[in-house]
């Protein structure tokens, strides 16, 4: 193809005319998003230690990270990220269906199997592309086979709704933790149509439990694949920390799980577990998968670190669900999730709470829309094993006067 001609070429005037219409555009969305105090900023913020971050000169106690173990700054988990990169590089340098799979790769791939007590384990640049990943395995192996249709929890996280919307599969919403109406769902399936329950285990944002229990009931009861999230229970939860499925006895009646390698496990990354068949299935149809440059070797090696560091050191998990049990009793809550929601309702009371917080040198998330519904903007507050008795203390403190 020639290139344009200089009498065919727009005008610079033009040109010029046409990238101003675009800034103006989005200065108006932004300031429409400020307006709506919906408008979202990075800080720059220093990691001190697990807990403690600097931002600006200023130092704040960090209940705002899924760091629940304290894994980011282990001696064991760094030295074995730090020696993956030095034997293999900095980065996978291509998928790993092309040449960007080590054995550190293969390696975090068996020691994730064996510990979420799977035949099998894949390896993802991130938790939300292992939910796309498996999602798009799911709907094309369904597809292949009758048809597929989703029914997921309100409140799942965005990765599997936006995997979801994204496969072009038939699904339905069921209200959170609304067994009664998922059972009327799934006798209403077509004939020979595939059903795909979808749930989190710990829920991000509001830190409650899915009823796995109920949901194990209706497994053995009607014919579905089970995708289970377990990204904020990994670690946390169930025998050597492998998730709350383990912990409630019905890991055996989930097909999949993902996990993410970025909270407790501290590092970054996600994986699918499941059997050896879904993990090749997810290799040959998950897009997620095929199309991403792999997760670097050091990534994936700090991974098995950190899975050796939990099993070694059963404390971690104890105490951050202790910490948790009694931010939550102080508060009038029940549970042990780390993850501690205070709705507050709109979202300018929430980032009023936030700025209280961080004046009292707390570094706490205001979430609001659309990462949670209108009306239910919150402090998003989780906790530590490396906090302190004294810190976990002030954070009561703190909230009680948040709340008043």
């Amino acid at each position: 193809m020639n290139p344009p001609r200089k009498s065919d070429a727009a005008p610079i005037g033009a040109m010029t005319a046409s990238c101003g219409f675009w800034e103006h555009l989005l200065a108006g969305e932004l300031a429409s998003i400020r307006s709506a105090n919906l408008y979202r900023s990075r800080p720059i913020v220093r990691p001190l230690d697990a807990v403690h971050v600097e931002i600006v000169g200023r130092r704040f106690i960090n209940f705002a990270s899924n760091n629940y173990l304290g894994l980011t700054h282990h001696p064991q988990v760094i030295a074995a990220s730090v020696h993956a990169a030095q034997c293999d590089g900095t980065g996978s340098g291509a998928a790993a269906l092309i040449s960007g799979y080590t054995p550190a790769h293969a390696s975090a791939e068996q020691r994730l199997a064996r510990w979420k007590g799977t035949a099998s384990s894949v390896l993802l640049p991130s938790g939300y592309q292992a939910n796309h990943a498996a999602v798009q395995t799911i709907a094309a192996v369904g597809r292949n086979r009758g048809g597929v249709r989703f029914l997921i929890d309100k409140l799942c996280h965005a990765s599997l709704i936006d995997a979801v919307r994204a496969s072009n599969a038939p699904f339905r919403v069921f209200p959170h933790n609304h067994l009664g109406k998922l059972r009327r769902l799934l006798e209403t399936g077509d004939a020979g149509e595939v059903q795909v329950v979808v749930s989190e285990s710990i829920f991000s944002m509001d830190g409650d439990s899915a009823d796995l229990g109920g949901l194990a009931e209706l497994r053995g009861s009607y014919e579905f694949v089970w995708l289970l999230d377990e990204a904020h229970a990994t670690g946390i939860y169930g025998p050597n920390g492998s998730g709350l499925a383990a912990e409630c006895g019905v890991r055996q009646f989930v097909d999949v799980q993902v996990v993410t390698l970025s909270k407790a496990l501290g590092g970054i990354g996600g994986a699918i577990c499941a059997s050896a068949g879904f993990c090749e299935a997810v290799i040959n149809h998950g897009r997620a998968f095929i199309f991403s440059t792999n997760v670097a070797p050091a990534s994936a090696a700090a991974a098995e670190a950190a899975i050796d560091v939990i099993v070694r050191e059963p404390q971690r998990s104890l105490r951050v669900r202790s910490h948790a049990g009694r931010v939550r009793a102080r508060l009038g809550m029940r549970g042990d999730s780390p993850i501690i929601p205070i709705i507050l309702g709109t979202e300018a009371a929430a980032l009023a709470a936030a700025s209280q917080l961080r004046d009292r040198g707390m570094l706490v998330g205001a979430v609001r829309p659309p990462t949670v519904p209108r009306g239910s903007s919150r402090l998003r507050i989780t906790l530590s094993s490396e906090h302190d008795e004294a810190e976990v203390d002030a954070l009561i403190d703190a909230l009680r006067e948040v709340q008043s």
